[in-house]
């Protein structure tokens, strides 16, 4: 008896090890993806002969393909599973971040990157169901923490590829970011464990309501999805600016690509930081406490890359801004599926992942407008104060009603 509870225990520890390593992949490639623009932003603008507005709709097109990504990969996977449509996404935005290195001009560009968009979108609701749905209650908080770390080592590694500056350029990035999802398709296919929750749902489908809506606002939902939409919006507001917008920022303030590279970088190093440290903090910390230290780190390091001049002062601010932001960032995502059911957990994930995504792609379109009306990057980065603000009062709301519900 005794041995078939161990033998049970362990091949469910192997199942949550194997699916938060299979996720973290593709994390980590989603990642590299999203940071990829940012970095080659610099040479990309100089081979089409972009001006910054431009530029900001290239930002925003992918960034606007993330959106109906996230809702219609969220509903799908509450229908055919969290297993397929990941296969399917990570395929898409493999496959599109090929083409971005092969567009012959601005239009082709921007559709390359929305069709990427799209399977990025479609990803990262399904990287969280699998992952929380995996971990359980226990592990919930520290499994999605763990798995969203790819997300910022992905784009950190897509930083040291600008540092490097290979020979090919700005391509290579977009190469090595539409290659390797290629290439690992057959581990998710063959390795990745299916949901045991989503298995256990779909056997009784026919006894529980599958309507979207109503499993949003109803049975005291509304609360819960009305803050997580405002937190995620003006959160990822902030974090999309600063990886669209940081790099060109400096190079206009007089520093190189290189060196802007190495602000990102840092900024990147930070948020795989703050990813596991705020995820552990998660239950120690009181609801005020943390998204106090969430929400004014953000605003501090706003402060300093809008005010630092010296490049060793800027790598710290970014280190800082990489922290809190990104950090901050990874709190919403394993407070989203906490409120909930199984049969929409995707859904309701992938929707709030949505809202987050208009945030996302207002921020680039929001910072290119304001520079071209001649506003400096103090002025950019003091312009996202008051969403910091509502974002802050919702994380604590939301915090404080895990903890009650916990209790």
């Amino acid at each position: 008896m005794n041995n078939s509870i161990s033998h049970g225990v362990t091949a469910e520890n192997s199942r949550l090890w194997i699916t938060v390593a299979l996720c973290f992949t593709v994390a980590l490639l989603e990642g590299m993806d999203l940071q990829a623009p940012g970095i080659a932003a610099p040479g990309m603008s100089a081979a089409f002969g972009l001006d910054r507005m431009a530029m900001g709709w290239v930002f925003s097109a992918g960034i606007l393909g993330l959106l109906p990504g996230a809702l219609a990969g969220g509903r799908l996977a509450d229908r055919i599973g969290r297993k397929a449509v990941l296969i399917m996404a990570t395929a898409l935005f493999g496959l599109f971040s090929i083409a971005t290195a092969y567009a012959w001009d601005l239009w082709s560009l921007v559709a390359a990157r929305l069709l990427t968009g799209v399977g990025l979108g479609a990803a990262l609701p399904n990287l969280i169901a699998l992952t929380s749905e995996s971990a359980g209650e226990r592990m919930r908080g520290f499994a999605v923490s763990l798995m969203y770390c790819g997300v910022p080592l992905g784009a950190a590694l897509a930083a040291t590829i600008g540092i490097a500056e290979f020979s090919g350029g700005w391509k290579v990035v977009f190469l090595v970011g539409g290659l390797v999802p290629l290439l690992i398709l057959p581990l998710l296919m063959f390795w990745l464990p299916e949901s045991a929750a989503f298995r256990a749902q779909q056997s009784r489908r026919g006894e529980v309501s599958t309507s979207v809506w109503r499993s949003l606002f109803r049975d005291g939902a509304a609360t819960p999805t009305l803050l997580l939409w405002s937190s995620y919006f003006f959160t990822l507001l902030v974090v999309y600016m600063l990886i669209n917008w940081l790099p060109t920022l400096l190079v206009g303030q007089g520093f190189s690509a290189s060196e802007a590279s190495w602000v990102m970088f840092a900024f990147q190093i930070g948020a795989v930081f703050g990813t596991l440290v705020l995820g552990l903090l998660m239950d120690r910390l009181s609801a005020l406490a943390l998204s106090a230290l969430i929400y004014c780190g953000i605003l501090g390091s706003l402060a300093g890359l809008g005010l630092s001049s010296q490049l060793e002062s800027m790598v710290a601010a970014g280190f800082l801004a990489g922290l809190f932001a990104t950090g901050g960032q990874s709190v919403l995502y394993a407070l989203a599926p906490i409120f909930y059911r199984t049969e929409v957990r995707a859904t309701g994930v992938g929707t709030a992942v949505a809202v987050g995504r208009l945030g996302a792609m207002s921020g680039p379109l929001v910072a290119g407008q304001a520079l071209a009306l001649g506003a400096g990057t103090a002025g950019v980065m003091a312009a996202t104060g008051p969403g910091i603000l509502i974002a802050a009062g919702a994380v604590f709301v939301l915090l404080g009603r895990k903890s009650n519900e916990q209790s």
